[in-house]
């Protein structure tokens, strides 16, 4: 018997004939997980949505749910007898209902459920749509919308909730509360979740798992932590866009040499024989400002990040390194100064391709 809750095994995700991401294996443990999948737009992750829910047949591998098996080759549940609801990014709700009828429907749905863990009022409240449910769909904004339509999914109660980009309409300002809302809703109903994003940043605090989608293939899937600071290839780290790569020589078990940068140490994540050359993953929270060093470089570049500074340094070669600044920090670099960064180099972790 599968012990997993959810579990995709092998299955090519296809729509109008076309196989947008291939041979796709990730499993949900437990219960009420929360699993995030990243990727660019147009890559297929709508298309393993619409799967999931029963939308798209799949013509090798198995989905299953629950214990139960519910898309093979030879079998297709029907959507509505698998109990997951899909939540659109665009705006699903029903033009001639007010927001209130719209959600009531999600209600109606699972009332012979007994056990709720979560209720109406409280979905309301937390998503911050009370204003709006006398309103008609076309009577309120995109990102009201959007809410309307998540707590429509939210109430029914799912054995599986699938969210395709469910903020993506939400102002940024606002973005971050609905985030924190959001998780508490889904932690306390104990909804098994799949959110598909563009956003890493969402992906890395919803998500218990975190799966990237790149070039047809799920590239990694593992804790947020792991994606962020293991990433498994050079084409994950491209995507995330968290640091750059600059070429090294391993000089030891625990060190290895970079032309301009020096002598940098730490433990590798995966080992290299000395005098291997290979490509250093530097993220802008892995050197140090220190301006007694040495070691100087240009700043070209000063992004403000409300406690921290992310300042680009060129070196000689022209490669640009970010490098995060608390905004305490007491002396603030402008443009075309000399920032110097601390030796000899030490890194909590060595990720190297």
């Amino acid at each position: 018997m599968n012990k997993n809750f959810f579990e995709i095994k092998n299955v090519d995700f296809s729509i109008g004939g076309k196989t947008k991401v291939k041979n796709v294996s990730f499993v949900i443990e437990n219960k009420g997980d929360i699993v995030c999948l990243l990727g660019p737009s147009g890559i297929g992750k709508t298309t393993i949505l619409r799967t999931i829910a029963g939308l798209e047949k799949i013509n090798e591998g198995t989905i299953s749910l629950n214990g139960k098996l519910i898309s093979s080759e030879k079998l297709n549940v029907e959507p509505e007898e698998r109990n997951i609801s899909l939540a659109f990014q665009d705006n699903s709700l029903f033009p001639h209902y007010t927001v209130e009828k719209n959600i009531l429907i999600g209600s109606e749905r699972n009332k012979k459920e007994k056990d709720k863990n979560i209720s109406l009022k409280e979905i309301v409240d937390l998503l911050d749509i009370f204003h709006i449910f006398k309103k008609y769909p076309h009577q309120i904004s995109a990102g009201e919308a959007q809410r309307a339509s998540l707590a429509r999914s939210l109430i029914t109660q799912p054995d599986l909730l699938l969210l395709d980009e469910p903020l993506s309409n939400v102002d940024q300002s606002f973005k971050e509360e609905i985030q924190v809302r959001l998780k508490k809703i889904l932690n306390k109903s104990k909804i098994t979740t799949i959110i598909v994003t563009h956003d890493s940043y969402e992906a890395f605090y919803l998500g218990s798992k975190c799966g990237i989608i790149l070039d047809q293939e799920l590239k990694q899937f593992d804790d947020p932590y792991k994606v962020y600071h293991f990433p498994n290839s050079v084409e994950v780290v491209n995507f995330l866009n968290r640091g750059i790569l600059i070429p090294a020589t391993v000089t030891g078990e625990n060190s290895l040499e970079n032309d301009e940068l020096g002598l940098i140490e730490g433990n590798f994540i995966k080992p290299y024989p000395k005098g291997s050359d290979v490509q250093l993953l530097l993220q802008p929270e892995d050197l140090e400002h220190d301006d007694n060093s040495n070691l100087k470089l240009e700043v070209v570049d000063r992004k403000f990040r409300g406690t921290n500074f992310i300042y680009t340094l060129k070196t000689l070669s022209d490669k640009l390194i970010p490098v995060l600044v608390n905004t305490h920090h007491h002396e603030i670099h402008e443009i075309h100064d000399k920032f110097g960064i601390k030796r000899p180099i030490k890194l909590e972790h060595i990720v190297c391709f």
